[in-house]
């Protein structure tokens, strides 16, 4: 019989680029990652399918007996039914990704949106450790946002909960591309700050992390940066008015600039908030491999493993 040492889960963020893979013990040691284009077939879900499996076979070739899987998209997932709904970036529509999975690995599959486990890992070990009401934004592409309420992430009626990337913050602004003007989107998230400051003037080619390096010395990263951080303080104001969140937790790559960020965006922020105290934002815990992380939660609840407090804590996980 395998012993309860020897368990590990499996843990897939699929993301419009890449999708990482991981191997994750018993007590939340990453042991093995994988990282494939998510176009390495023509087929994307075809991609999904071969990274499980390699996945499994590397986690079997370690010693380690998977006990369950875990799959997080971003788009509209229907956890409960364990189907992507709609995913443009990766061209799913209606894929039945837990029977697919379940089918090829033969193991327990747990279907998640990406947003929506960062969260979980967020509220696990990380930046909202403890809390059972938080935002948590990974700014990176796109924005989408894991709204967690008395302890659950909050999907909503069509598993669209939290797809605040699409809220306008400047009406009648630069057009978006989901059809609408002045989306948060446009101007805060990653991919949208860099395609402002090409389309402005700016040095092309140059991704968020340079654009940032940049402010104090170029006047178009300056302009898209203050642009940026106000759209960003003006949206958490609206957010904090409507779900009174005890903190705030931001991720992705803007995230990582630190006080050139976090200070303007707490600045508009609290001036949005004139009548009450805005509530603490925080960085994420985990950056990056916070959709993974919640992905091996997940899996681990799937198969009935017990998840304590501080499990997967950062400084076990590899950034």
């Amino acid at each position: 019989m395998t012993q309860p040492e020897d368990h590990c889960v499996l843990a897939v963020d699929v993301g419009g680029t890449t999708v990482k893979g991981a191997v994750v013990g018993e007590d939340g040691q990453f042991r093995h990652s994988l990282v494939v284009p998510s176009s390495a077939d023509d087929d994307p879900v075809k991609a999904v399918r071969s990274l499980c499996l390699r996945l499994r076979d590397d986690a079997l070739a370690l010693g380690s007996t998977p006990a369950a899987i875990g799959v997080v998209t971003p788009g509209l997932v229907d956890e409960v039914a364990g189907v992507v709904r709609y995913a443009a970036n990766l061209r799913f529509r209606d894929v039945p990704l837990r029977t697919l999975v379940g089918d090829d690995l033969r193991l327990p599959v747990a279907v998640g949106h990406d947003a929506r486990a960062a969260g979980v890992a967020e509220a696990v070990a990380g930046a909202a450790s403890g809390l059972d009401n938080f935002l948590l934004l990974p700014l990176g592409t796109g924005i989408a946002a894991a709204v967690v309420v008395h302890g659950s992430p909050v999907p909503g009626a069509t598993g669209s909960a939290g797809e605040v990337g699409h809220m306008p913050v400047y009406p009648g602004g630069e057009p978006c591309s989901c059809g609408q003007r002045g989306c948060l989107e446009v101007y805060a998230s990653a991919g949208g700050l860099a395609r402002r400051y090409a389309r402005l003037g700016g040095t092309p080619g140059l991704d968020s992390r340079a654009i940032a390096g940049a402010v104090a010395t170029d006047s178009v990263a300056r302009t898209v940066w203050d642009d940026a951080t106000q759209a960003l303080g003006t949206a958490l104001a609206t957010l904090t008015l409507t779900l009174d969140p005890a903190r705030i937790v931001l991720g992705g790559g803007l995230a990582d600039a630190g006080a050139l960020f976090f200070d303007p965006v707490r600045d508009a922020l609290r001036a949005a908030l004139a009548w009450r105290p805005p509530p603490p934002v925080l960085r994420s815990a985990f950056g990056a491999q916070a959709a993974q992380v919640g992905a091996a939660v997940l899996a681990r609840r799937q198969a009935g493993l017990p998840v304590p407090d501080g499990w997967g804590a950062p400084d076990l996980v590899p950034h």
